[in-house]
């Protein structure tokens, strides 16, 4: 089952849910089914500290749209 997280219009909470295709999910602060699926984005553990903002190779930054996507170009 994938996780998915989402954005009660309700009542505004934000929350991850597992789903199954034939379940509708539904809000677990005000049981209200009006949801907008958010943009899930997962992180990777690291050891060593990512460096600062500007520095290292394109990409290096964490931006999920990938390397050369963010302002630091």
């Amino acid at each position: 089952m994938p996780i998915f997280e989402y954005a009660c219009r309700d009542c505004g909470k934000r929350f991850e849910m597992f789903v199954k295709r034939s379940t509708q999910p539904a809000c677990p602060a005000c049981l209200g089914t009006s949801l907008e699926q958010q943009l899930s984005v997962f992180a990777v553990g690291r050891k060593e500290t990512p460096p600062s903002a500007g520095e290292g190779a394109c990409g290096s930054c964490g931006d999920p749209r990938g390397p050369g996507s963010c302002q630091f170009d």
